[in-house]
């Protein structure tokens, strides 16, 4: 005849199974109710990553452009630098690949470079640095101030890092965003994102 378990142990056994009832619950309610932002996992209230929004910067040619300007196109937007000795220069190629990789369905989508160094980076460095990657990049510097503002409405970290000899590099987020026709966010892709994998997601919006 077998022995029933001492009372502890089934008290125990009740206990464990209410509290993993009451975790999957509590996952369920946070799934359902918000959605994480790219950049700090962190949850929004509305179920809505609150990215992007209005900024005002100077292109590769000199000219003032607004996100207004690409109103009717997807933007896809990386925020880096040039002198960025690697994951800068890897994100673009992969937007360009991708973009390319569309075909004529690519030409609605704008692959837009907005530089985190406005010091260093002025319009004639970007503009020999976009044509490295693509000839449809839009390369965007200009004041501090606006640069930052830009880069808080997406909520990109950047930061000076001092090296030896007085010279800088630049801490930064590395998150490729995709914005729809009307400006609103859409998507995000991390660093490891293949150009393939980019395609296959700008694809669905197009």
């Amino acid at each position: 005849m077998a022995k029933r378990p001492p009372r502890a142990d089934i008290r125990l056994l009740i206990l464990a199974l209410v509290a993993v009832a009451a975790a999957a619950f509590a996952l369920a309610e946070i799934g359902l109710k918000s959605a994480p932002t790219p950049d700090t996992g962190i949850a929004s209230a509305e179920g809505e990553a609150a990215i992007g929004g209005p900024f005002s910067l100077i292109d590769q040619d000199g000219k003032t452009r607004t996100d207004a300007d690409f109103r009717g196109s997807l933007m896809l937007i990386y925020f880096g630098y040039t002198d960025c000795p690697d994951v800068c220069p890897l994100a673009l190629s992969t937007m360009s690949a991708a973009v390319d990789s569309l075909g004529d369905k690519g030409k609605s989508v704008v692959p837009i470079f907005i530089t985190v160094d406005p010091e260093r980076d002025t319009v004639e460095k970007l503009k020999q640095y976009a044509a490295r990657f693509n000839p449809r990049f839009v390369a965007l510097t200009g004041e501090s101030a606006a640069i930052e503002a830009a880069a808080k409405a997406y909520h990109v970290y950047f930061a000076k890092h001092p090296e030896e000899g007085g010279s800088y590099s630049m801490d930064h987020s590395s998150v490729i965003y995709l914005m729809g026709r009307d400006g609103q966010y859409l998507a995000h892709f991390g660093a490891e994102a293949s150009a393939q994998d980019m395609a296959q997601g700008i694809a669905k919006f197009l």
